[in-house]
Formats: C-alpha cells, sequence, structure tokens
C-alpha cells in the first residue's frame, strides 16, 4: 500500500511584487490568511555577478514586460536586498507561513544562508552552478529545493551526486519541472515524477512538482504520482505586466489548490472496513434484502 505524504504548497512570488514591498506584504498576507499555503517563495539575485556585461547592457528580450531600458536595469527594479528579504521573512513568522527564497547566484546564496530559512530553492537555470551547490551543502543547514527543468538525466544523475558527496541527500527535494511560461499540457511530462522516485526516491527527502501550466487540475495528479510538494507561481493579477504572470495562479486558485490537495490526501485510504459507519446508514435503509 502506497502511503501518501500531507501535500505542501509553496507559492511562489518571485518578481511578481513588481519590486513594491507592500505589494509584496500583501501577497504574503493573501497566501497564509486566505490561500491557506504552507510557503511563500521570493527570488534573490546578484545581477552584477550572474548576468554578463552583454546581457546586463541588452534590451529585455520581451520589451512590454519590461521594468527598465535594458535587461539589466528591469532586473534591478525587480530586486529586494537582503535586509528586505529578512523584513519579508520577519513578515512571515509573524503570519505563521514559511519564508523561502530561491538563489542564483553564490553571493545570493551566501546572502540569504545568512537568514536561515527553513529552505532555500536553486532555479532549474542553476542547478548545475556546482560552486554555489558546495558551499550550500558545507555551510546551510537547511533544505535545498532543486527543479530539474532544461536538464538532462545525466545532469539530474551529477546533481544528487554532489549532496551525496556531502552527505547531504537526505536534505534535498528535487523537483519535476518544464521550464517554459506557460507549459502546455503536453509538455509536463508528469509521468517523470515516478522516474525521479524510482530512481532517487531512497536517496533524496522528497519528490516536488513545480508547474507553470494553467490551471490546478495537473497538480492534484501530480500529487497522486507521488509529489508531496507543490510549487505554483502566484499573483494577485494575471494580467499584471511581467512575464510571470500569465503562468501564475491568482488567490482563488491558490487557495482552491491547498484545499484541493488536502482533500485529496484524505481521500487516498483503502476501506478499514468492508462496510464503513458512514454507509452502514445507507446499507440499512436501503440495501435489497432476498426474501
Amino acid at each position: 500500500m502506497k502511503n501518501y505524504k500531507p501535500p505542501y504548497t509553496i507559492a511562489e512570488i518571485g518578481g511578481n511584487h513588481k519590486g513594491d514591498m507592500e505589494i509584496a506584504k500583501e501577497m504574503v498576507q493573501m497566501a497564509a490568511v486566505f490561500c491557506k499555503v504552507d510557503a511563500v517563495k521570493f527570488q534573490k539575485r546578484h545581477n552584477i555577478e550572474l548576468l554578463t556585461k552583454e546581457q546586463y547592457e541588452a534590451p529585455h528580450p520581451n520589451p512590454i514586460n519590461s521594468y527598465g531600458d535594458t535587461y539589466g536595469a528591469h532586473r534591478e527594479f525587480l530586486e529586494f536586498d537582503v535586509h528586505q528579504h529578512a523584513e519579508l521573512k520577519a513578515y512571515c513568522e509573524e503570519l505563521g507561513i514559511t519564508y523561502a527564497t530561491s538563489v542564483w547566484d553564490l553571493t545570493s546564496a551566501q546572502e540569504i544562508a545568512g537568514l536561515n530559512p527553513e529552505f532555500i530553492k536553486i532555479p532549474s537555470a542553476c542547478n548545475n552552478h556546482y560552486e554555489m551547490l558546495e558551499w550550500l551543502c558545507e555551510n546551510y543547514t537547511g533544505e535545498i529545493h532543486c527543479s530539474t527543468g532544461m536538464t538532462t538525466k545525466d545532469e539530474i544523475g551529477k546533481l544528487v551526486g554532489v549532496f551525496m558527496k556531502h552527505k547531504r541527500a537526505q536534505d534535498l527535494v528535487l523537483y519535476n519541472c518544464t521550464s517554459g511560461y506557460p507549459v502546455p499540457f503536453g509538455d509536463l511530462c508528469l509521468l517523470d515524477i515516478q522516474t525521479l522516485i524510482e530512481t532517487y526516491g531512497d536517496h533524496v527527502k522528497h519528490i516536488g512538482f513545480s508547474g507553470h501550466h494553467l490551471g490546478i487540475a495537473v497538480d492534484i495528479a501530480a500529487y497522486t504520482l507521488g509529489a508531496n510538494i507543490v510549487e505554483r507561481h502566484y499573483t494577485l493579477d494575471r494580467t499584471w505586466k511581467g512575464t510571470d504572470h500569465s503562468a501564475s495562479l491568482e488567490p482563488a486558485g491558490m487557495r482552491k489548490l491547498a484545499r484541493d490537495l488536502h482533500a485529496v490526501h484524505q481521500a487516498l485510504t483503502h476501506k478499514s472496513t468492508d462496510i464503513l459507519p458512514i454507509e452502514q446508514v445507507q446499507r440499512d435503509k436501503l440495501k435489497y434484502r432476498p426474501s
């Protein structure tokens, strides 16, 4: 009998706060009080370190979504510094919701690790940044979550190998993920969740699912396949300017997702007896009695 772990839902705010701390706090409050998810997640980039000079000074590839004249200016506009992240973490603690952040470079990893969050996320784009992974394994004691979008099976094996070498695989969470915004249903490849479980389930802490699709039906399927941690991009308004909003859930959708995941968890059992107490009442009234 498969033992389903309780679902854990993460609302990824990322840069959907539009660089505004008041919007970020409103999103945290809505996620905690209305959506009732387990965690919110931000992003941290040290853009000068992360981007080449050419990338930093280039125009945004989709100017309609840009908050600056260049891609670097756009990224800086959306960036919170480590003191603002500390303020957001304290606000999350006040509201009883877990704070986490994705880190894109070594400096960001070091800054966020200094805040000692429960977990740090490594995005798909950076899961081969071995210097950063090694530093986290050696210096940060919390869980480390890694997405596997745009990553080959060999690269996933090398990623897990880093954690096993440092005896940190028990703190690793691997996410099935397809990198795209939004992702068509045919490209979600949910059965790869089973592959991750079969290959790494005995070595890592959890297998998760990070989705950039529309709706919430797929997330329920991901959970039933064994991904007990479900992460979705989250926004207050899907029409806002930015690349992630269209593939995000608004508060009503995020609330339904958290609710439905917990409902499915309760339902994934076998009957404890042939006739349940709730059925006995109906059986006594309705069951055919042969003469």
